[in-house]
């Protein structure tokens, strides 16, 4: 089958919404589902692998493969530290005969929506509150102070950007979460559109 006529499944929430545990459930549920791995600037965590979690390239070598068009999409989440989808990626899940699933923040996931279309199902993972969105990051101990106060500003900006995804799943309890997006990837793989 062309490239042209997959599906993907994207997946973006505001940080500390639950949206990984989510994607990582969905991994573990659909085999022929592949989680495609996105290039950052940013530095990596003790906990990641390169390649696994995230392609960690450096600001110079993520402004080049821009210019030479090896992104789908990229965004500049903070000042240089960037964020996309490979074109090598998805040729590499493809090629697996596999279906692409996307952990991207709010505007990576309106990004890819807006480059595959009907073929995207795009799904925003919404914490319960921002107060509860604040306490997971909070929980996590990768957060600084400052980098906090930013991720929560940025989150509540994102909620606003939500109703343009194709459904919408309240993260208040993580098993009726799980279960309704995964109703929602099922159906649509099954044929059905967007948003059921």
């Amino acid at each position: 089958m062309d490239p042209i006529n997959r599906k993907a499944i994207i997946v973006s929430a505001p940080s500390g919404a639950g949206k990984t545990t989510i994607v990582q459930r969905l991994l573990h549920a659909l085999p022929y589902l592949d989680f495609s791995i996105s290039a950052c600037s940013r530095p990596k965590r003790d906990t990641e692998l390169h390649g696994k979690d995230y392609y960690f390239l450096d600001i110079e070598d993520f402004r080049q493969r821009i210019a030479r068009d090896e992104f789908v999409e990229w965004q500049e989440v903070y000042p240089d530290n960037f964020y996309g989808t490979l074109k090598s990626e998805l040729d590499r899940i493809w090629s697996c005969g596999k279906i692409p699933v996307f952990d991207v923040d709010v505007q990576g996931g309106l990004n890819l929506k807006k480059y595959f279309g009907d073929r995207a199902l795009s799904i925003f993972i919404q914490p319960p509150s921002l107060e509860a969105m604040f306490k997971r990051l909070q929980n996590r101990g990768t957060e600084t102070e400052e980098s906090l106060k930013k991720r929560t500003g940025k989150a509540a900006f994102e909620m606003t950007f939500r109703d343009k995804f194709d459904c919408i799943i309240v993260n208040d309890d993580l098993e009726t979460a799980f279960d309704q997006t995964l109703g929602a990837v099922t159906g649509f793989l099954a044929g059905g559109p967007a948003g059921t």
